[in-house]
């Protein structure tokens, strides 16, 4: 084998073999950015919350828009929980996420999951849809942070 190619298959492997805390500078800019992308989300969470609860007027249009910024949204938060970065105050990442990382990973895929549905109810322009759909994905947030932060 030739030594150009084979450095850059040393390389090219390297380059893929990299933990993901490797996108990140410091273990600050993980949990800034998984706190980032959760708060955000849950902004546009508590739009449609406004709706479902009669807090502001009901408008399917808007209630699509914000249900498919949530779906798109809900991928962000999860590369950044890297090992090294469980924190210990109330509503912190807990250290239970890298101990039973399958089950977490798992709660998130149905949180993904139930916010697609959330997008799918969103567009059938019916309230008693999205209710039921929005209640869905606040079960499926709600057993996540039970479970995985710090209380």
């Amino acid at each position: 084998m030739n030594r150009p190619l084979l450095a850059a298959l040393t390389l090219a492997a390297a380059a893929f073999s990299l933990p993901a805390a490797a996108q990140f500078q410091k273990p600050e800019d993980a949990v800034k950015y998984r706190q980032s992308g959760m708060f955000v989300m849950a902004n546009h969470f508590g739009r449609i919350g406004a709706m479902v609860q009669g807090r502001v007027p009901y408008d399917a249009a808007i209630a699509t828009a914000n249900a498919e910024l949530v779906a798109t949204l809900s991928k962000l938060p999860f590369a950044g929980f890297v090992e090294g970065t469980p924190g210990t105050a109330k509503g912190t990442a807990a250290p239970a996420i890298w101990t039973k990382r399958a089950d977490f990973d798992a709660g998130a895929k149905k949180m993904q999951d139930e916010v697609a549905k959330l997008v799918a109810a969103s567009k059938t322009n019916n309230l008693d849809n999205l209710k039921a759909a929005f209640g869905e994905v606040g079960k499926a947030c709600k057993g996540c942070h039970d479970n995985f932060r710090n209380q």
